[in-house]
Protein backbone atom coordinates (compact mmCIF):
# COMPACT_ATOMS: atom_id res chain seq x y z
CA UNK A 1 0.00 0.00 0.00
CA UNK A 2 1.61 3.63 -0.88
CA UNK A 3 2.75 5.70 2.26
CA UNK A 4 2.91 9.19 3.18
CA UNK A 5 6.59 9.64 3.44
CA UNK A 6 6.78 13.24 4.23
CA UNK A 7 4.68 16.17 4.90
CA UNK A 8 6.10 19.47 3.83
CA UNK A 9 5.21 23.14 4.61
CA UNK A 10 6.59 26.74 3.82
CA UNK A 11 5.37 29.74 3.46
CA UNK A 12 6.48 32.46 0.43
CA UNK A 13 9.25 34.73 1.02
CA UNK A 14 11.47 36.57 -1.45
CA UNK A 15 14.02 34.69 -3.22
CA UNK A 16 16.97 36.57 -5.24
CA UNK A 17 17.44 35.57 -9.06
CA UNK A 18 19.17 36.42 -12.13
CA UNK A 19 19.77 40.26 -10.16
CA UNK A 20 15.56 40.63 -8.77
CA UNK A 21 13.14 38.88 -6.70
CA UNK A 22 11.30 36.27 -6.63
CA UNK A 23 8.19 35.82 -4.00
CA UNK A 24 7.55 32.19 -3.83
CA UNK A 25 6.40 29.59 -1.67
CA UNK A 26 8.63 26.66 -3.34
CA UNK A 27 10.87 26.13 -0.45
CA UNK A 28 8.86 23.02 1.24
CA UNK A 29 10.28 21.19 4.55
CA UNK A 30 9.01 18.04 6.26
CA UNK A 31 6.51 18.92 9.44
CA UNK A 32 7.26 16.88 12.48
CA UNK A 33 3.99 15.48 14.14
CA UNK A 34 0.50 15.50 12.68
CA UNK A 35 0.02 18.56 10.49
CA UNK A 36 -3.84 19.83 9.21
CA UNK A 37 -5.47 20.07 6.33
CA UNK A 38 -7.90 22.50 5.63
CA UNK A 39 -10.13 23.28 2.06
CA UNK A 40 -7.49 25.94 0.94
CA UNK A 41 -3.93 24.53 2.14
CA UNK A 42 -1.90 23.11 4.77
CA UNK A 43 -1.60 25.05 8.48
CA UNK A 44 1.73 26.54 8.22
CA UNK A 45 1.94 26.64 4.31
CA UNK A 46 1.70 29.46 1.35
CA UNK A 47 1.53 29.86 -2.23
CA UNK A 48 3.67 33.16 -3.90
CA UNK A 49 1.31 33.09 -6.70
CA UNK A 50 -1.62 32.42 -6.14
CA UNK A 51 -2.64 32.46 -9.88
CA UNK A 52 -0.61 29.55 -10.70
CA UNK A 53 -0.81 27.70 -7.64
CA UNK A 54 -2.46 27.14 -4.40
CA UNK A 55 -6.46 27.48 -3.81
CA UNK A 56 -9.31 25.03 -3.20
CA UNK A 57 -8.53 23.16 -6.69
CA UNK A 58 -4.46 23.12 -5.85
CA UNK A 59 -4.79 22.36 -1.85
CA UNK A 60 -1.92 20.17 -1.67
CA UNK A 61 0.65 19.00 -4.58
CA UNK A 62 2.12 15.32 -4.34
CA UNK A 63 5.47 13.87 -5.62
CA UNK A 64 7.06 10.50 -5.68
CA UNK A 65 10.08 8.96 -4.41
CA UNK A 66 10.51 7.03 -7.63
CA UNK A 67 10.46 10.40 -9.34
CA UNK A 68 13.47 11.69 -6.82
CA UNK A 69 15.69 8.78 -7.48
CA UNK A 70 15.08 9.50 -11.48
CA UNK A 71 15.89 12.46 -11.02
CA UNK A 72 19.19 12.29 -8.77
CA UNK A 73 20.13 9.47 -11.17
CA UNK A 74 19.15 11.87 -14.23
CA UNK A 75 21.46 14.47 -12.56
CA UNK A 76 23.62 12.99 -10.79
CA UNK A 77 23.27 14.31 -7.43
CA UNK A 78 22.73 12.78 -4.08
CA UNK A 79 21.57 15.95 -1.99
CA UNK A 80 17.43 15.90 -2.36
CA UNK A 81 16.03 16.20 0.57
CA UNK A 82 11.52 16.12 1.34
CA UNK A 83 10.37 18.86 -0.49
CA UNK A 84 12.38 19.76 -2.38
CA UNK A 85 10.10 19.75 -5.79
CA UNK A 86 7.94 22.04 -3.99
CA UNK A 87 5.61 19.53 -2.95
CA UNK A 88 3.60 18.77 0.10
CA UNK A 89 3.21 15.75 0.11
CA UNK A 90 5.98 13.24 -0.51
CA UNK A 91 5.14 9.69 -0.95
CA UNK A 92 6.39 6.22 -1.93
CA UNK A 93 3.92 4.80 -4.83
CA UNK A 94 1.27 7.12 -6.80
CA UNK A 95 2.87 7.02 -9.86
CA UNK A 96 2.08 10.10 -12.54
CA UNK A 97 1.03 6.84 -14.84
CA UNK A 98 -1.24 5.45 -12.73
CA UNK A 99 -2.96 7.85 -10.46
CA UNK A 100 -5.75 9.02 -12.48
CA UNK A 101 -7.78 12.86 -12.22
CA UNK A 102 -10.42 12.20 -10.44
CA UNK A 103 -9.47 9.28 -7.86
CA UNK A 104 -9.60 10.12 -4.47
CA UNK A 105 -7.70 8.58 -1.47
CA UNK A 106 -7.47 8.68 2.73
CA UNK A 107 -4.62 9.84 4.09
CA UNK A 108 -5.09 9.89 8.09
CA UNK A 109 -8.33 11.88 8.98
CA UNK A 110 -8.41 13.64 5.28
CA UNK A 111 -9.67 12.38 1.94
CA UNK A 112 -8.99 13.46 -0.96
CA UNK A 113 -9.33 14.02 -4.89
CA UNK A 114 -6.90 14.09 -7.93
CA UNK A 115 -7.36 17.51 -9.43
CA UNK A 116 -5.16 18.18 -12.34
CA UNK A 117 -1.21 17.44 -12.74
CA UNK A 118 1.59 20.08 -11.78
CA UNK A 119 1.71 23.55 -13.11
CA UNK A 120 4.91 24.07 -15.36
CA UNK A 121 6.62 26.98 -13.72
CA UNK A 122 10.34 28.11 -13.41
CA UNK A 123 9.97 28.06 -10.30
CA UNK A 124 11.04 24.04 -9.35
CA UNK A 125 14.12 24.48 -11.96
CA UNK A 126 15.38 27.88 -9.37
CA UNK A 127 14.27 25.71 -6.22
CA UNK A 128 16.47 22.79 -7.75
CA UNK A 129 19.19 25.07 -9.48
CA UNK A 130 17.92 22.78 -12.71
CA UNK A 131 16.77 25.65 -14.39
CA UNK A 132 15.68 22.95 -17.35
CA UNK A 133 13.71 21.19 -14.78
CA UNK A 134 10.10 22.31 -15.69
CA UNK A 135 10.99 20.97 -19.42
CA UNK A 136 11.76 17.56 -18.14
CA UNK A 137 9.31 16.97 -16.05
CA UNK A 138 6.65 17.07 -18.82
CA UNK A 139 9.12 15.17 -21.09
CA UNK A 140 9.91 12.57 -18.85
CA UNK A 141 6.08 12.26 -17.73
CA UNK A 142 6.84 12.81 -14.17
CA UNK A 143 5.14 16.22 -13.19
CA UNK A 144 3.28 15.30 -10.27
CA UNK A 145 -0.29 16.20 -9.37
CA UNK A 146 -2.54 18.80 -7.57
CA UNK A 147 -5.74 17.51 -4.95
CA UNK A 148 -8.44 19.58 -3.29
CA UNK A 149 -9.39 18.55 -0.09
CA UNK A 150 -12.69 16.94 0.53
CA UNK A 151 -12.40 15.88 4.06
CA UNK A 152 -10.33 18.00 6.30
CA UNK A 153 -8.11 16.44 8.96
CA UNK A 154 -4.92 16.22 10.34
CA UNK A 155 -2.29 13.97 8.59
CA UNK A 156 1.41 12.62 9.37
CA UNK A 157 4.16 10.78 8.06
CA UNK A 158 3.89 6.94 7.77
CA UNK A 159 -0.12 7.27 7.35
CA UNK A 160 -0.65 5.05 4.76
CA UNK A 161 -3.03 6.38 1.18
CA UNK A 162 -6.09 4.28 0.93
CA UNK A 163 -7.82 4.50 -2.33
CA UNK A 164 -11.66 4.87 -2.03
CA UNK A 165 -12.31 5.99 -5.69
CA UNK A 166 -11.32 5.78 -8.97
CA UNK A 167 -11.74 9.21 -11.04
CA UNK A 168 -14.18 7.91 -14.18
CA UNK A 169 -12.81 8.06 -17.56
CA UNK A 170 -9.27 6.17 -15.76
CA UNK A 171 -7.49 9.39 -17.24
CA UNK A 172 -3.83 9.27 -15.87
CA UNK A 173 -1.95 12.43 -14.30
CA UNK A 174 0.88 11.65 -17.16
CA UNK A 175 -2.08 11.46 -20.15
CA UNK A 176 -3.46 14.54 -18.81
CA UNK A 177 0.10 16.47 -18.84
CA UNK A 178 1.06 15.21 -22.14
CA UNK A 179 -2.63 16.37 -23.40
CA UNK A 180 -1.67 20.21 -22.58
CA UNK A 181 1.78 20.17 -23.50
CA UNK A 182 2.72 17.70 -26.27
CA UNK A 183 2.06 17.35 -29.33
CA UNK A 184 0.36 14.86 -31.17
CA UNK A 185 -2.77 15.09 -28.82
CA UNK A 186 -5.44 12.44 -28.80
CA UNK A 187 -8.73 13.87 -29.34
CA UNK A 188 -10.59 10.97 -28.05
CA UNK A 189 -8.42 11.55 -24.99
CA UNK A 190 -9.25 15.58 -24.99
CA UNK A 191 -13.20 15.07 -25.15
CA UNK A 192 -12.78 12.19 -22.30
CA UNK A 193 -10.95 14.87 -20.35
CA UNK A 194 -13.86 17.17 -20.30
CA UNK A 195 -16.30 14.92 -18.79
CA UNK A 196 -14.13 14.53 -15.84
CA UNK A 197 -15.84 16.00 -12.89
CA UNK A 198 -12.62 16.18 -11.26
CA UNK A 199 -10.54 17.99 -13.44
CA UNK A 200 -9.95 21.96 -12.53
CA UNK A 201 -11.50 24.31 -14.33
CA UNK A 202 -8.56 26.30 -15.23
CA UNK A 203 -7.37 22.94 -17.28
CA UNK A 204 -10.72 22.38 -18.42
CA UNK A 205 -10.84 25.97 -20.35
CA UNK A 206 -7.76 24.81 -22.07
CA UNK A 207 -8.49 21.73 -23.51
CA UNK A 208 -11.94 23.85 -24.86
CA UNK A 209 -9.42 26.18 -26.59
CA UNK A 210 -7.71 23.24 -27.59
CA UNK A 211 -10.78 21.18 -28.85
CA UNK A 212 -12.57 24.44 -30.54
CA UNK A 213 -9.40 24.83 -32.58
CA UNK A 214 -9.29 21.15 -33.30
CA UNK A 215 -13.27 21.27 -34.55
CA UNK A 216 -12.67 24.49 -36.40
CA UNK A 217 -9.92 22.89 -38.36
CA UNK A 218 -11.65 19.28 -39.15
CA UNK A 219 -13.41 19.00 -42.11
CA UNK A 220 -13.68 15.31 -42.35
CA UNK A 221 -17.08 15.01 -41.59
CA UNK A 222 -18.58 17.51 -43.65
CA UNK A 223 -19.77 16.72 -47.13
CA UNK A 224 -17.48 17.66 -49.32
CA UNK A 225 -18.61 21.29 -50.96
CA UNK A 226 -18.97 22.31 -54.10
CA UNK A 227 -15.19 23.37 -55.97
CA UNK A 228 -14.49 27.02 -54.36
CA UNK A 229 -11.91 29.21 -55.50
CA UNK A 230 -8.97 28.79 -52.63
CA UNK A 231 -9.45 31.41 -49.85
CA UNK A 232 -7.40 34.45 -49.87
CA UNK A 233 -4.48 33.91 -46.68
CA UNK A 234 -5.16 34.91 -43.26
CA UNK A 235 -1.09 34.77 -42.82
CA UNK A 236 0.70 38.14 -43.66
CA UNK A 237 1.11 39.09 -47.29
CA UNK A 238 4.62 38.48 -47.46
CA UNK A 239 7.73 37.72 -45.25
CA UNK A 240 10.11 40.08 -43.61
CA UNK A 241 10.78 43.55 -44.77
CA UNK A 242 9.88 44.46 -48.51
CA UNK A 243 10.89 47.74 -49.74
CA UNK A 244 7.94 50.66 -50.35
CA UNK A 245 7.95 53.78 -51.96
CA UNK A 246 6.23 57.06 -50.50
CA UNK A 247 4.13 58.35 -52.63
CA UNK A 248 3.26 61.26 -50.71
CA UNK A 249 3.82 63.17 -47.52
CA UNK A 250 0.58 65.33 -46.19
CA UNK A 251 0.93 67.23 -42.96
CA UNK A 252 -2.60 66.77 -41.33
CA UNK A 253 -2.05 68.95 -38.55
CA UNK A 254 1.01 70.32 -36.84
CA UNK A 255 2.03 67.49 -35.02
CA UNK A 256 0.19 64.51 -37.87
CA UNK A 257 1.21 63.48 -41.17
CA UNK A 258 0.02 61.15 -43.30
CA UNK A 259 2.29 59.31 -45.03
CA UNK A 260 0.89 57.47 -48.39
CA UNK A 261 2.88 54.23 -49.44
CA UNK A 262 2.99 52.52 -52.57
CA UNK A 263 4.85 49.38 -54.25
CA UNK A 264 7.76 50.57 -56.37
CA UNK A 265 6.53 49.06 -59.35
CA UNK A 266 3.21 50.77 -59.63
CA UNK A 267 1.84 47.03 -58.57
CA UNK A 268 -1.32 47.00 -56.32
CA UNK A 269 -0.80 46.51 -52.66
CA UNK A 270 -2.02 43.49 -50.84
CA UNK A 271 -5.57 44.05 -49.24
CA UNK A 272 -5.01 44.34 -45.52
CA UNK A 273 -8.07 44.14 -42.90
CA UNK A 274 -9.22 47.17 -41.54
CA UNK A 275 -7.53 48.13 -38.44
CA UNK A 276 -4.33 46.21 -38.70
CA UNK A 277 -0.70 47.92 -38.57
CA UNK A 278 2.36 47.69 -40.53
CA UNK A 279 5.62 47.86 -39.24
CA UNK A 280 8.32 50.23 -40.44
CA UNK A 281 12.34 50.09 -40.60
CA UNK A 282 13.10 53.90 -41.36
CA UNK A 283 17.09 53.50 -43.13
CA UNK A 284 18.40 57.52 -42.47
CA UNK A 285 16.48 58.36 -38.86
CA UNK A 286 19.11 56.26 -37.06
CA UNK A 287 22.04 53.55 -36.97
CA UNK A 288 20.69 51.10 -36.31
CA UNK A 289 17.37 51.80 -38.15
CA UNK A 290 14.54 52.05 -35.85
CA UNK A 291 11.71 50.23 -36.34
CA UNK A 292 8.44 50.81 -35.34
CA UNK A 293 4.20 50.06 -35.87
CA UNK A 294 1.71 52.49 -37.05
CA UNK A 295 -1.80 51.72 -37.80
CA UNK A 296 -3.12 52.24 -41.07
CA UNK A 297 -5.31 54.85 -41.31
CA UNK A 298 -6.78 54.73 -44.64
CA UNK A 299 -9.25 51.90 -46.59
CA UNK A 300 -7.73 49.32 -46.57
CA UNK A 301 -7.98 47.78 -49.96
CA UNK A 302 -7.07 50.99 -52.14
CA UNK A 303 -3.78 49.38 -53.44
CA UNK A 304 -1.80 51.60 -51.63
CA UNK A 305 -1.33 52.14 -47.69
CA UNK A 306 -1.56 55.24 -45.58
CA UNK A 307 -0.87 55.72 -42.23
CA UNK A 308 -0.80 58.78 -39.81
CA UNK A 309 2.05 59.79 -37.73
CA UNK A 310 2.42 62.39 -34.46
CA UNK A 311 5.27 63.89 -33.80
CA UNK A 312 6.16 62.62 -30.29
CA UNK A 313 8.51 64.79 -28.22
CA UNK A 314 11.80 63.44 -28.34
CA UNK A 315 10.98 60.52 -31.01
CA UNK A 316 13.60 59.70 -33.16
CA UNK A 317 11.49 58.05 -35.55
CA UNK A 318 8.40 60.02 -35.70
CA UNK A 319 10.36 63.05 -35.85
CA UNK A 320 11.76 61.95 -39.48
CA UNK A 321 8.87 60.49 -40.35
CA UNK A 322 7.16 63.80 -39.91
CA UNK A 323 9.72 66.56 -41.09
CA UNK A 324 12.59 64.47 -43.00
CA UNK A 325 11.23 62.13 -44.96
CA UNK A 326 10.36 63.06 -48.69
CA UNK A 327 8.24 61.83 -51.45
CA UNK A 328 10.44 59.07 -53.22
CA UNK A 329 11.98 57.68 -50.49
CA UNK A 330 11.94 54.36 -49.49
CA UNK A 331 11.19 52.40 -46.01
CA UNK A 332 11.13 48.77 -45.45
CA UNK A 333 8.45 47.77 -44.80
CA UNK A 334 6.39 44.43 -43.03
CA UNK A 335 3.39 43.03 -44.07
CA UNK A 336 -0.38 44.03 -42.17
CA UNK A 337 -0.94 42.30 -39.49
CA UNK A 338 -2.70 42.74 -36.09
CA UNK A 339 -5.98 41.12 -34.28
CA UNK A 340 -7.40 44.14 -33.45
CA UNK A 341 -10.08 44.43 -37.38
CA UNK A 342 -13.03 44.96 -37.91
CA UNK A 343 -15.36 42.07 -37.10
CA UNK A 344 -18.32 41.07 -39.98
CA UNK A 345 -21.78 41.48 -38.91
CA UNK A 346 -25.31 43.49 -38.98
CA UNK A 347 -24.84 44.45 -35.28
CA UNK A 348 -23.95 48.26 -33.43
CA UNK A 349 -20.63 49.74 -33.97
CA UNK A 350 -18.77 51.29 -31.28
CA UNK A 351 -15.91 53.26 -32.77
CA UNK A 352 -13.50 54.52 -29.31
CA UNK A 353 -10.63 56.66 -29.48
CA UNK A 354 -8.75 59.36 -28.45
CA UNK A 355 -5.45 61.26 -29.63
CA UNK A 356 -3.85 59.86 -32.23
CA UNK A 357 -5.51 56.48 -31.26
CA UNK A 358 -8.27 57.10 -34.06
CA UNK A 359 -6.03 56.07 -36.83
CA UNK A 360 -6.98 52.20 -37.04
CA UNK A 361 -10.70 53.08 -36.11
CA UNK A 362 -10.64 55.53 -39.19
CA UNK A 363 -9.68 52.43 -41.26
CA UNK A 364 -12.54 50.79 -39.61
CA UNK A 365 -15.13 53.67 -40.96
CA UNK A 366 -13.75 53.72 -44.55
CA UNK A 367 -14.41 50.07 -44.81
CA UNK A 368 -18.20 50.53 -43.62
CA UNK A 369 -18.52 53.28 -45.58
CA UNK A 370 -16.37 52.11 -48.62
CA UNK A 371 -19.37 49.04 -48.79
CA UNK A 372 -22.12 51.51 -47.98
CA UNK A 373 -22.87 49.89 -44.36
CA UNK A 374 -26.53 49.89 -43.05
CA UNK A 375 -25.04 48.83 -39.47
CA UNK A 376 -25.73 51.60 -37.03
CA UNK A 377 -22.07 53.23 -36.45
CA UNK A 378 -20.74 55.59 -33.29
CA UNK A 379 -18.22 57.45 -33.71
CA UNK A 380 -17.13 58.71 -30.46
CA UNK A 381 -13.52 60.44 -30.21
CA UNK A 382 -11.85 62.59 -27.52
CA UNK A 383 -9.01 65.75 -27.98
CA UNK A 384 -7.85 68.78 -26.67
CA UNK A 385 -8.95 71.02 -29.96
CA UNK A 386 -9.39 71.17 -33.45
CA UNK A 387 -5.59 71.66 -33.52
CA UNK A 388 -5.25 68.34 -32.02
CA UNK A 389 -7.89 66.60 -34.14
CA UNK A 390 -6.24 65.16 -36.95
CA UNK A 391 -8.55 63.75 -40.00
CA UNK A 392 -11.53 65.58 -38.21
CA UNK A 393 -13.16 66.42 -41.85
CA UNK A 394 -12.54 63.12 -43.04
CA UNK A 395 -13.80 61.35 -40.23
CA UNK A 396 -17.30 63.19 -40.40
CA UNK A 397 -17.60 63.06 -44.29
CA UNK A 398 -17.70 59.14 -43.81
CA UNK A 399 -20.01 58.97 -41.38
CA UNK A 400 -22.22 61.57 -43.55
CA UNK A 401 -22.40 59.04 -45.66
CA UNK A 402 -23.22 56.17 -43.55
CA UNK A 403 -27.65 55.93 -42.98
CA UNK A 404 -27.09 55.21 -39.17
CA UNK A 405 -24.31 56.78 -37.78
CA UNK A 406 -23.82 58.52 -34.83
CA UNK A 407 -20.64 61.07 -34.10
CA UNK A 408 -19.67 62.63 -30.61
CA UNK A 409 -16.64 64.54 -30.18
CA UNK A 410 -15.30 65.63 -26.64
CA UNK A 411 -12.64 68.84 -26.72
CA UNK A 412 -10.95 69.28 -23.45
CA UNK A 413 -8.97 72.67 -24.31
CA UNK A 414 -10.82 74.51 -26.41
CA UNK A 415 -13.38 77.48 -26.75
CA UNK A 416 -16.76 77.65 -26.89
CA UNK A 417 -16.57 79.05 -30.45
CA UNK A 418 -14.42 75.97 -31.63
CA UNK A 419 -16.93 73.31 -29.99
CA UNK A 420 -19.75 75.08 -31.62
CA UNK A 421 -18.29 74.68 -35.11
CA UNK A 422 -16.86 71.24 -34.92
CA UNK A 423 -20.48 70.19 -32.95
CA UNK A 424 -18.09 69.02 -29.30
CA UNK A 425 -19.17 68.79 -26.24
CA UNK A 426 -17.16 70.34 -23.43
CA UNK A 427 -14.58 68.27 -21.27
CA UNK A 428 -12.60 65.06 -21.58
CA UNK A 429 -13.91 61.81 -22.85
CA UNK A 430 -14.91 59.86 -19.47
CA UNK A 431 -16.41 57.00 -17.97
CA UNK A 432 -19.78 58.80 -17.05
CA UNK A 433 -20.03 60.56 -20.61
CA UNK A 434 -19.62 57.77 -22.49
CA UNK A 435 -23.08 55.97 -20.10
CA UNK A 436 -24.88 58.89 -20.88
CA UNK A 437 -24.72 58.52 -24.50
CA UNK A 438 -27.14 55.28 -23.94
CA UNK A 439 -25.13 52.98 -26.06
CA UNK A 440 -26.82 49.94 -27.58
CA UNK A 441 -25.70 47.12 -25.37
CA UNK A 442 -25.92 44.50 -28.28
CA UNK A 443 -22.99 46.79 -30.12
CA UNK A 444 -19.41 45.73 -30.63
CA UNK A 445 -16.66 48.23 -29.43
CA UNK A 446 -13.83 49.11 -30.73
CA UNK A 447 -11.01 51.19 -28.58
CA UNK A 448 -7.90 52.64 -29.18
CA UNK A 449 -6.04 55.19 -27.23
CA UNK A 450 -3.58 55.69 -24.41
CA UNK A 451 -3.84 52.65 -21.84
CA UNK A 452 -5.20 54.31 -19.47
CA UNK A 453 -8.12 56.07 -21.34
CA UNK A 454 -9.00 52.43 -22.84
CA UNK A 455 -8.91 51.09 -19.33
CA UNK A 456 -11.42 53.61 -18.11
CA UNK A 457 -13.81 52.82 -21.73
CA UNK A 458 -13.77 49.32 -20.91
CA UNK A 459 -14.83 50.00 -17.85
CA UNK A 460 -17.22 52.30 -19.31
CA UNK A 461 -18.63 50.38 -21.97
CA UNK A 462 -19.06 46.83 -19.69
CA UNK A 463 -20.74 49.11 -16.90
CA UNK A 464 -23.02 50.27 -19.87
CA UNK A 465 -24.46 46.57 -20.95
CA UNK A 466 -21.70 45.46 -23.34
CA UNK A 467 -20.15 42.07 -22.82
CA UNK A 468 -16.51 42.38 -22.06
CA UNK A 469 -16.05 39.66 -24.97
CA UNK A 470 -17.08 42.18 -27.34
CA UNK A 471 -15.23 44.65 -26.41
CA UNK A 472 -12.03 44.93 -28.52
CA UNK A 473 -8.62 47.21 -27.49
CA UNK A 474 -5.36 47.94 -29.28
CA UNK A 475 -2.12 48.75 -27.30
CA UNK A 476 0.36 50.00 -29.46
CA UNK A 477 3.64 49.84 -26.69
CA UNK A 478 4.50 46.78 -25.48
CA UNK A 479 2.05 44.30 -24.13
CA UNK A 480 1.98 43.84 -20.47
CA UNK A 481 4.26 42.10 -18.83
CA UNK A 482 3.50 38.26 -17.38
CA UNK A 483 6.14 37.72 -14.55
CA UNK A 484 4.79 35.25 -12.14
CA UNK A 485 6.34 35.79 -8.43
CA UNK A 486 8.74 38.62 -9.66
CA UNK A 487 8.03 41.33 -6.57
CA UNK A 488 9.27 44.90 -5.98
CA UNK A 489 10.08 45.58 -10.06
CA UNK A 490 10.81 49.34 -10.98
CA UNK A 491 9.05 49.85 -14.20
CA UNK A 492 12.05 52.01 -16.54
CA UNK A 493 11.44 52.30 -20.10
CA UNK A 494 13.11 49.97 -22.14
CA UNK A 495 16.65 50.64 -23.11
CA UNK A 496 19.70 49.04 -24.63
CA UNK A 497 21.23 46.16 -22.42
CA UNK A 498 24.23 47.30 -19.92
CA UNK A 499 27.47 46.55 -20.44
CA UNK A 500 29.56 46.10 -23.65
CA UNK A 501 27.99 45.50 -26.66
CA UNK A 502 27.06 42.41 -28.16
CA UNK A 503 28.77 40.28 -31.19
CA UNK A 504 25.80 38.04 -32.40
CA UNK A 505 22.79 39.34 -34.82
CA UNK A 506 21.02 42.14 -34.38
CA UNK A 507 17.95 41.92 -32.33
CA UNK A 508 14.99 44.31 -32.74
CA UNK A 509 12.01 44.97 -30.26
CA UNK A 510 9.21 46.53 -32.50
CA UNK A 511 7.08 47.80 -30.07
CA UNK A 512 9.50 48.81 -27.61
CA UNK A 513 11.91 50.70 -30.10
CA UNK A 514 14.89 48.67 -28.96
CA UNK A 515 17.88 47.28 -31.04
CA UNK A 516 20.85 46.06 -29.58
CA UNK A 517 23.00 42.88 -30.93
CA UNK A 518 22.74 39.68 -29.13
CA UNK A 519 24.85 39.37 -26.51
CA UNK A 520 27.81 36.98 -26.14
CA UNK A 521 26.70 34.61 -22.97
CA UNK A 522 22.96 35.48 -23.24
CA UNK A 523 20.90 31.69 -23.48
CA UNK A 524 17.86 33.43 -25.30
CA UNK A 525 16.02 36.30 -26.78
CA UNK A 526 14.32 36.40 -23.50
CA UNK A 527 17.26 37.28 -21.37
CA UNK A 528 18.37 40.13 -23.59
CA UNK A 529 14.39 41.20 -23.22
CA UNK A 530 15.04 41.13 -19.67
CA UNK A 531 18.18 42.73 -19.72
CA UNK A 532 16.89 45.50 -21.27
CA UNK A 533 14.05 45.88 -19.50
CA UNK A 534 11.57 45.05 -22.34
CA UNK A 535 7.87 44.08 -21.13
CA UNK A 536 7.87 40.11 -21.26
CA UNK A 537 5.60 37.53 -21.14
CA UNK A 538 6.45 33.88 -19.93
CA UNK A 539 6.41 31.48 -17.16
CA UNK A 540 7.92 28.00 -17.66
CA UNK A 541 11.36 29.53 -19.40
CA UNK A 542 11.69 26.00 -20.92
CA UNK A 543 9.68 26.29 -23.89
CA UNK A 544 7.12 24.08 -22.76
CA UNK A 545 3.59 26.69 -21.73
CA UNK A 546 4.10 28.80 -25.16
CA UNK A 547 3.31 31.75 -22.65
CA UNK A 548 6.22 33.68 -24.43
CA UNK A 549 5.12 32.96 -28.20
CA UNK A 550 5.89 36.20 -29.90
CA UNK A 551 5.57 37.36 -33.53
CA UNK A 552 8.15 37.40 -35.40
CA UNK A 553 8.01 39.77 -38.31
CA UNK A 554 11.49 39.18 -40.24
CA UNK A 555 15.15 36.59 -39.29
CA UNK A 556 15.68 33.23 -37.89
CA UNK A 557 15.97 31.67 -35.01
CA UNK A 558 17.33 28.53 -33.53
CA UNK A 559 15.92 26.86 -30.78
CA UNK A 560 18.23 25.51 -27.19
CA UNK A 561 16.56 23.48 -25.69
CA UNK A 562 13.97 22.20 -28.38
CA UNK A 563 10.53 23.19 -27.39
CA UNK A 564 8.40 20.48 -26.53
CA UNK A 565 6.01 21.52 -29.25
CA UNK A 566 6.91 24.35 -31.79
CA UNK A 567 4.50 27.94 -31.86
CA UNK A 568 2.37 28.55 -35.25
CA UNK A 569 3.96 29.70 -38.01
CA UNK A 570 5.47 33.14 -38.07
CA UNK A 571 5.74 32.65 -34.03
CA UNK A 572 8.81 32.16 -31.57
CA UNK A 573 9.19 31.13 -28.32
CA UNK A 574 11.45 33.47 -26.85
CA UNK A 575 12.37 31.61 -24.18
CA UNK A 576 14.43 29.06 -25.62
CA UNK A 577 15.19 31.20 -29.38
CA UNK A 578 18.54 32.50 -30.10
CA UNK A 579 19.18 34.46 -33.39
CA UNK A 580 20.68 33.22 -36.34
CA UNK A 581 20.01 36.30 -38.18
CA UNK A 582 19.42 39.82 -37.23
CA UNK A 583 14.89 39.51 -36.17
CA UNK A 584 12.92 41.85 -35.58
CA UNK A 585 10.24 40.74 -33.20
CA UNK A 586 6.36 42.40 -32.26
CA UNK A 587 7.34 43.21 -28.78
Amino acid sequence: MPILLSVNVGMPKDVSWQGRNVYTGVWKYPVHGPAMVRRLNIDGDGQGDTNGHGGEQRAVLVYQIQSYQHWQQHFGRDDFGYGQFGENLTVDGLPDDEVCIGDRYRIGEAEFEVTQPRVTCYRVGLRLGEPELPALLVSHHRPGFYMRAIQEGHIQAGDQIEKTRTGPGRLSVADTDALLYLPGRDLAKLRLAMQIPALSPGWQDSFRELLDAADSSDTSAAPAPAPAPAPASTGPAWDGFRALRVAEVVPENTTVSSIHLAAPDGTRLPAARAGQYLTLRIPGAAQPAPVRSYSLSSAPDTGNYRISVKHEPHGTASGFLTTRLRPGAVLEVAAARGEFVLAKGTGPVLLVSAGIGLTPVLSMLHELAAGGSDREVWWIHGARSPQEHPLAAEAHALLTSLPHAHEHVFYSAATPEERRRAHAADGRLTKDKLIALSLPADATAYVCGPASFMADMQHALTTAGIAPARIHTELFGALPSINPGLSGQSTRPPHRPPGPPGTGPQVTFARSGISAPFPDGKRSVLELADACDVPTRWSCRTGVCHTCATRILSGGITYSPAPLELPPDGEVLICCAQPDSDIVLDM
